[in-house]
Formats: structure tokens, sequence, C-alpha cells
């Protein structure tokens, strides 16, 4: 009998355990995918014809857009319910890491010492100065946690004291389009004036006369920072004087005050050319002066000290630029006499003026270096740096006077620090490092490296790793690699307190140096633009096949990780070659390539024709439409994929990776997760606010550590 009953509880058990096993597989199989309704689009230019099913996806204003945005963002949430607990602890781990109640190290301005701090259980930074010494009272100019209340979404810009310290030009975004409204607080008061001034980059200048800003206003379609206006305090925004116009589209404008505070400059730019005008900031109301007129394939930074100006430019064939000097009336180029003549082996980044000394921010086989000279010549020489896996850059040094050099030096096993380096003793005293909270890290505990692959075509390419020290390379480690390659934009190799929830976990992370950033100089970036561009991605690929074959990892364990125009190399290099990689991470990623820049109107087209081409020419339309990751989605199997964007995206709009996302549910032959997810009230930039973002990190971690079968350690 006793048997009998066993037999019978037993039975019971494992019926409810089977009826709870199909209720499970019963509930997955309701989760489907959405599928984008199809209206054919044609597209024709050049004898060529394209259809676009999902070119309606192309209204933000649509209640259907919306609607399937949001079903995209629930299958995602249905997907991952199952790591919901997991991305919490993931945000927790992330967030119990950075110190919550931190300082950032005081800079002294007109007779003010700035801080920025932030406050345990805030999000937004604080503003604050103390006058004349760090022991006077403290002064808040702007609490960002009270000015974001209520707000989805909340970034302030061009914070920019007047010449007599008693008012602040502030700007503020709330949809994160970077279209920034500029107020006026007076510091004294608390007031902030009635002046409103929408629509701008942001960014604003005082005059010497403390009644005068200079500002850089968009165009509301396309976003371009196109115009430079003028703004008398307490006058109405639609009063202001047009001051400068950028008639070509192709280029964008921007102002600044010149470290001596002398003068008011606009400098205009595109890829390949730039131009600048200056003017007297004592003599507000006077015309601007042309410094060198804009000529093709010309690039050129101007800095003032003294009785010069100091030029970074490309002249002469100066592939990696040159710094030159000029007095202040004859400032064209045949004046323009040779401070540090250009080398073939060495790019020049930037420079930073001292009274005594002119620091230099060089790269050599992808390394920064920072050399210091004396004006007069007796001293030469370069800061020392061991790893060849690190970052420095010059800090905020407003003082010509100044004996003091601040930078910053931070590795991929070693947190940032900002320190200053004294000219005359040369000693350096770290006046912060980095804390990452936790009582776990210890960089000991990890190593970095720089290897080389051999690309196709038999040139070198860097890639740079970090790991925890033990992990194996058997071909088992995951492995996530990272690139952008594209702007002659340098991912240097920093360090990241988010990262170590990967590393912790066996994870290797690499960054693949490829061409079109300019890690090793500008001929690196020329190799990988225009009509070179598919260089970036057989780099990419060329690279993961190295890391695979000297087992590193494996195709069953290997990720690839790019944003923005590194989510186009995702695209691109998922339809060469998507049998190396198990998993994507895609953030905002440019992929509709041609549509994109065939179409003018939107935010930001015409200022890139410089780097990927212009598709109105029928040579670069075809060679853009081979690689274009959109036009080339093919029936072949794809890796599991997650594509992040936001609707307010300025710089790639969502519908680019919502139209991809569609057409790959439709073409691809696998059964491998694709999922979407949009941040509804942010844009390119992700969440505003200290943590939020990290919540986005934390779906992608849990992405990536759930494939690989990870979820909790």
């Amino acid at each position: 009998m006793k048997i009998q009953v066993y037999i019978l509880i037993l039975s019971l058990i494992f019926a409810h355990s089977c009826k709870k096993d199909n209720k499970m597989i019963e509930n997955t199989t309701q989760v489907q995918a959405p599928v984008a309704k199809q209206i054919p689009h044609k597209l024709s230019i050049h004898n060529d014809n394209r259809i676009d099913n999902y070119y309606w996806l192309n209204d933000r204003e649509n209640p259907e857009v919306i609607d399937y945005l949001n079903k995209e963002n629930d299958y995602t949430k249905a997907l991952m319910a199952h790591t919901e607990d997991f991305q919490k602890t993931l945000f927790e781990e992330m967030k119990s890491r950075i110190k919550e109640d931190d300082t950032s190290v005081p800079y002294k301005l007109n007779g003010y010492w700035y801080i920025t701090k932030y406050e345990a259980g805030k999000d937004y930074p604080i503003y604050t100065r103390k006058k004349g010494s760090l022991d006077a009272e403290e002064e808040i100019l702007f609490d960002c946690n009270e000015m974001a209340k209520d707000q989805a979404y909340f970034s302030l810009g061009g914070l920019s004291i007047s010449p007599d310290n008693t008012m602040a030009a502030f700007a503020v975004d709330l949809v994160s389009r970077r279209q920034y409204t500029i107020q006026i607080k007076n510091l004294v008061t608390g007031e902030i004036y009635s002046d409103e001034i929408k629509n701008t980059t942001g960014s604003a200048v005082w005059a010497s006369d403390n009644k005068t800003l200079f500002y850089t206003r968009k165009d509301a379609v396309t976003l371009r920072s196109e115009k430079v206006f003028k703004h008398k305090i307490h006058s109405d925004s639609k009063d202001d004087v047009e001051v400068f116009y950028e008639a070509d589209e192709t280029f964008n404008t921007f102002v600044y005050k010149s470290k001596s505070k002398k003068y008011i400059i606009i400098g205009s730019s595109s890829t390949l050319s730039s131009e600048y005008r200056f003017l007297d900031a004592d003599t507000p109301d006077e015309d601007f002066t042309i410094f060198q007129e804009r000529t093709e394939n010309l690039e050129y930074t101007i800095a003032h000290y003294d009785d010069s100006f100091y030029i970074i430019s490309n002249i002469d064939k100066a592939t990696n630029f040159k710094i030159s000097k000029t007095n202040l009336k004859d400032t064209s180029k045949e004046f323009w006499k040779d401070v540090i003549p250009h080398r073939n082996h060495v790019l020049i980044e930037d420079l930073e003026i001292f009274n005594d000394y002119l620091v230099v921010n060089e790269r050599e086989n992808g390394l920064n270096k920072l050399r210091i000279m004396s004006w007069d010549g007796k001293e030469d020489y370069y800061l020392p740096f061991e790893s060849e896996t690190y970052t420095t850059y010059i800090g905020n040094n407003p003082d010509f006077e100044s004996p003091i050099l601040r930078y910053s030096y931070n590795s991929l096993t070693s947190p940032s620090s900002v320190i200053d380096y004294n000219f005359k003793t040369k000693e350096s005293d770290i006046k912060k490092e980095q804390e990452v909270l936790g009582g776990k890290f210890n960089k000991e505990n990890y190593e970095s490296k720089r290897i080389w692959a051999t690309a196709r075509d038999g040139v070198k390419v860097p890639m740079s790793l970090v790991y925890k020290k033990g992990v194996k390379f058997d071909g088992s480690a995951p492995l996530l690699q990272y690139a952008y390659g594209s702007y002659g934009s340098t991912i240097d190799p920093s360090f990241s307190t988010v990262r170590l929830s990967l590393l912790d976990r066996g994870f290797i992370y690499a960054i693949a140096h490829i061409r079109g950033g300019e890690y090793l100089g500008r001929e690196w970036y020329e190799n990988g633009k225009l009509l070179t561009k598919m260089n970036t991605f057989t780099d990419y690929i060329d690279c993961s096949k190295y890391l695979i074959d000297q087992k590193y990892t494996s195709n069953k364990h290997l990720y690839a990780y790019g944003g923005s125009a590194g989510g186009l190399l995702m695209g691109a290099v998922i339809n060469m070659n998507p049998e190396l990689y198990n998993g994507v991470l895609a953030a905002v990623p440019f992929v509709d390539v041609v549509t994109t820049m065939l179409d003018d109107t939107i935010p930001l087209t015409t200022g890139e024709y410089d780097e990927w081409g212009n598709p109105n020419e029928e040579e670069y339309y075809h060679y853009m439409k081979s690689y274009s990751p959109y036009d080339n989605v093919k029936a072949q199997e794809y890796p599991n994929m997650l594509v992040t964007t936001g609707l307010h995206d300025s710089q790639v709009q969502y519908w680019e990776p919502a139209k991809w996302v569609a057409k790959l549910r439709t073409e691809k032959t696998d059964s491998n997760k694709l999922l979407l997810h949009t941040d509804m009230d942010s844009g390119h930039g992700g969440a505003s606010g200290r943590f939020e973002s990290l919540k986005e990190v934390a779906l992608e971690y849990a992405f990536l550590l759930d494939l690989e079968g990870i979820h909790g350690q």
C-alpha cells in the first residue's frame, strides 16, 4: 500500500512538472517576433532601382511606427525576461563600483576655483565654485538634479562664465536631439533672465563687455550648425544679429574664445577643409577678419599667444600635420613659419601653450605622447609612459602663467588619473585617481597587451587586449571585439569600470584599431574612407580571424560590438562573414547608408560627403551600395543580434536600425535571436543621468553572458 501511495505521489509530481514545462513551452511559442508590414517604395538613381519595403518607418509622427517600435521593445523584453534579475544584478554591480559622492579636481579661472561634484543617490552633476581659495565658501552655480526633475531626458551644456564673473550662459536640451536652448543666469542674485535662444549647439562665448554673447544656431531640419549670431543681454533673441552664415552645406560652423581671452574666433570646417575668422573681444560690434580663406584639402586650427598665432595644419603636404606660427596681422598661409616641421611617422593631435613651454600631444606607432618644449630651446623631451595599451591627453589648462601641466592618464588595467606635472621640478602629482569601489578590484589581477593581425593586403593591424589573469588561450574564452573605424576617430585603450563585469566573468575585451581611424596616423584614416572604405570592414574581419586562429577565442565564443559608424561596421561584417560571430551588439547603427546619403534633408548628411562620398555621383553610389548593410541583407544565417537605438537620435535616425531589423527578420534563415530595443525618450548618446545609461549596458551584457550560459556568478 505504501508503495502504491508513493508511486501515486511521484506520478502526480511528474504530471504537474510536465504541465508546468508544457506551459512554459506554450508561453515561449506565443512570443512571436513583430512583423513590419511591407509597402514597396521605389528608389531610382543612375539607372539603378532599389525597392525599400520599410521606407514607411521613416515617420516619427505615424502612430503605426510608434506601435511597431513598442512591439519590438515588448518582444525584446519577453525574450530577455529570464535575464531580468541578472540585469538588475549587473546594473547594481556596475553602479556599486562608481563613487556616488564624487568631486572633480578643481581648476582655477579668473580668480575662482571651479568644481563639479556628485552627491550620493543623485543622477546629475552639481556645478560649484569658490572665490580665491579652496577654503572659501562654496557657491552653487547649477544643481542639475533640481533642473532635471520631471524630465525624461536632461542635458546641461555650454556653461560659460562672463568676464566679470557675475553671469553664466548655459544651455539645456530636454529632448536629446542636441538642439539646446541658451539662457543667462545672474550668479549674484540667482535670477534667470528672460533671454531665451532656441535651436542652438549650446555653446556661447562672452565678449569683454559682459553684455554680448556669440552663439551658433542650427538649421531646424538638417540640424547643421550654419549661423553665428550676436546677442545682447536683456534683449529678444529675434533681434539678434547674424554675424556669419556658412552657405556651404558640407561645412559646419562654431564659435569659441581664445585661451588668451583676446579673440572671439569663428571656425568653419568640413571633413577635409577648414576656415577661421577672428575678432577682438573688446570690440564685439566690429567685423570679423578672415584668418586664411578655405582652400580645398587644407585643414588647420589656430591658437593665440602673445604677439603670434600658432597653427596646426596639413599645409605643404604635411599629411600628419605640423605646427607653424605667424604674427597677428599677416595671418594668411604664405606667412606661416614652421615651429615643428612635418614628420612622416608622427601625427600631431593637439597643443597647449604656456608662458615658458609648448606642450604637444603627438601619436607615434599608435601610442600617445606628450612632448614638452621650452620656448628658449633648452628643453625638449617626452613624459615617460611604459605600457603599450594606455591613453593620455592634455587636460584643462586655462592659465598661460601656470608652471603646471595638467593631463590625464589611464590604461586598460589602470583607472584614470588626473596628474599635475611641474615644468620646473619635473615632478608629477597625482591629484586624483578614479576610485573603483566594491572592494573587489585589484589592477594586478588583470593583464593587457597589444597584438598585430595581418590584413589580407599585408598591412599589420594592431589590437589592444585586456583580460583577467588566468584566462586560457585555447579557443574556449568568450571575446568581445570592439571597433569604430571612421572619421579619423581613434579609439584609445582606456579603462572602464563597467567592462569589469565582463572581464570578471571570463571575457577577453579587444579593441581593433582598424583603418578609418587615426591610430597609426593620417594615412591610416585616408585608407579607410571614401573609395577605400572596404578596408575598414576587411580589417575587422581579418582581426577576427586572427583572434580565432591564435586561439584567443573561437567562432562559437566571438562577439562583435560597434556603435553609430561602428554599427555600420557591424552590419557590413555580418553580411560578409556571419559565421565568425556567435553574437553582435549594434548600437545606434548607421546601416542605411545609400538612402541616408541621398537625402540631404536628413540631419548632418551633407557634411558627410567627404567621409563616405556623394552618391549623387555614380562611382560613389555603386561603391557605397556594395557595402551598405541594409542593401546587402540576404538569405543566410546571421549571428544572434541585439540592436539598440533612440527615437530622438539626431546623428543616426531611429528608422535605420528599425528598417534593418525588419528586413533581417524576413531574410535570415536561422533561428538565432534578433532583438531591437528603442529608447523612446533619448537620442544618440542614450539615456541622461549618471546611472540610467547603465541599464542599457546591463541589457547588452546580459545578452552576451546569456549566450555564453553565464547567468549570475
